[in-house]
C-alpha cells in the first residue's frame, strides 16, 4: 500500500466540496467532480468562453472580434461558476495547497482539444504566471505554479519558471480589458535565468493560470515571452474561465 494510502486510512481526507469522507488518494468525491460546469462546445476558438445556442465550430465571441491577440488561443476546462468557484476560491484563499492536484487533473482535461494534443515536436513547455513577491509571500504559494507542476509531471513535459511579475500593480476588477493592459504594461519580464539560457527560443509555450477573465494578464504574459523569450507560439491553458 502506498504511504498516500496509508495516510487516507490514518487521516481519512473529506470531499474539498461536500465534506464526505474520502479514501482514493482525491480530495474531490466522484459526484463533486462530475458536477463541476465543464466548458463544452461550442465555445470561442480565441478566447474559450462558452456560447450558448448553435453556431459554427470556428465562432468568435462578440468580445474577440476585431481584436488581435499575441497569444494563439486560451482554452479552460471549466467555467468559474459554483462549485468550481467555491473550489478554487479555498484553494487560492483559503490556502488549501492540497487541492492544486484535483485542479491540475480538471486542468488536463483540456488535452481534448486537438489543438493542444496535437503539439508533439517540438513539445509543450509549461510556463506559469507569476505573483509578485509581495502577494507570494502572503499567500505562500504560487497557485499556477503547483498546477503547472502536476500538469509537467503528468504529461511528461518540461515546466519552468520563466516570468516574473517586477511591478505590484493595482486590483483590476472595475477596469475593462483597456484599462488592464495599460495597468500591466511593463508588469512581467523574463527571469534572469530565461535571459540566460533562452530555452524558450523558437519552442511552443503553454501559459498555465488559475482563471481566465479579460485577457489581460496572459496577453501581456505572452507578449514578452515572444518578444523578449523568443518563443514560437503561446497558448494559455487554465482551469477556469471567468
Amino acid at each position: 500500500m502506498s504511504l498516500a494510502r496509508w495516510l487516507d486510512f490514518l487521516y481519512p481526507p473529506s470531499c474539498g466540496l461536500c465534506r464526505t469522507p474520502l479514501r482514493d488518494g482525491r480530495y474531490l468525491c466522484p459526484p463533486c467532480r462530475d458536477g463541476l460546469p465543464r466548458i463544452e462546445k461550442p465555445y470561442c476558438i480565441q478566447c474559450g468562453e462558452q456560447i450558448e445556442g448553435i453556431v459554427a465550430d470556428d465562432v468568435l465571441c462578440s468580445q474577440c472580434r476585431g481584436l488581435e491577440f499575441a497569444f494563439d488561443f486560451a482554452r479552460a476546462a471549466a467555467s468559474a461558476q459554483g462549485p468550481a468557484r467555491e473550489l478554487m476560491h479555498a484553494y487560492k484563499y483559503g490556502r488549501q495547497v492540497h487541492l492544486h492536484r484535483e485542479l491540475a487533473l480538471l486542468a488536463e482535461e483540456v488535452w481534448d482539444d486537438p489543438r493542444v494534443s496535437a503539439q508533439c515536436d517540438p513539445p509543450w513547455i509549461l510556463v506559469p504566471v507569476p505573483l509578485h513577491w509581495r502577494r507570494q509571500r502572503w499567500r505562500w504559494f504560487n497557485q499556477s505554479h503547483e498546477i503547472a507542476r502536476i500538469l509537467a509531471k503528468r504529461r511528461k513535459l518540461r515546466c519552468e519558471q520563466a516570468l516574473r511579475r517586477v511591478r505590484h500593480t493595482d486590483q483590476q476588477t472595475l477596469l475593462n480589458r483597456t484599462e488592464r493592459l495599460a495597468n500591466l504594461r511593463g508588469a512581467f519580464r523574463l527571469s534572469r535565468r530565461q535571459r540566460r539560457v533562452q530555452s524558450l527560443r523558437n519552442k511552443p509555450v503553454l501559459l498555465v493560470d488559475d482563471v481566465f477573465t479579460t485577457g489581460s494578464t496572459a496577453e501581456e504574459c505572452a507578449r514578452v515571452l515572444i518578444e523578449e523569450g523568443g518563443a514560437e507560439k503561446v497558448v494559455v491553458l487554465t482551469v477556469l474561465r471567468g
